[in-house]
């Protein structure tokens, strides 16, 4: 019985949760691969059930898979980190150039006009519109309402946690250079 490769990636979230935030978006795909490429590596086997038994059976083959995956995971988030600060510091460069940044502020008045509208919907049409449009319409207010907060992430970084995650973040970053 053949695995899909996404099924067998969720399968190994068993043994390092903190992964799954990384096998959605645009590098879901490449993520799931590699993990399942590491899990076939450290248990030697190739059927994916097998390498399930595998990791079930034996607590030594389980913290070597949790040590890679936690280095790859420490990987996805330099890079993350590293992505995240190039683009603050095109921000700074064009501020100190007197430039704003049109499409960045073009996206967040869109994000915030597209909720202010979805609750305006809702509001004023709640008592004519049938339960599944107001679920829709709240599901899409939801989307631009996280948009809104991955913005304000941006400027203002998003809590105290990850100012202190940035910093350590940034001194490894610093001290490989």
């Amino acid at each position: 019985m053949a695995f899909p490769l996404f099924t067998l990636a969720h399968a190994l979230t068993e043994f390092v949760p903190v992964i799954a935030h990384w096998l959605g978006g645009d590098q879901g795909e490449k993520t799931a691969q590699k993990m399942v490429e590491i899990a076939q590596t450290i248990t030697g086997e190739k059927e994916p059930m097998r390498i399930l038994q595998s990791l079930k059976a034996d607590p030594k083959l389980v913290i070597d898979f949790q040590q890679t995956i936690l280095k790859m995971v420490h990987e996805l988030d330099l890079a993350e980190y590293k992505d995240r600060e190039n683009a603050r510091l095109r921000d700074i460069a064009l501020a100190q150039a007197g430039r704003s940044n049109l499409r960045a502020d073009i996206m967040v008045i869109s994000a915030a006009l597209g909720l202010v509208c979805c609750l305006l919907t809702i509001t004023l049409y709640r008592m004519s519109l049938p339960g599944e449009a107001v679920g829709i319409i709240s599901t899409i207010a939801g989307i631009f309402g996280s948009c809104l907060k991955d913005a304000y992430a941006f400027e203002f970084g998003s809590s105290r946690g990850s100012k202190m995650k940035d910093t350590k973040l940034s001194a490894l970053f610093l001290s490989k250079q």
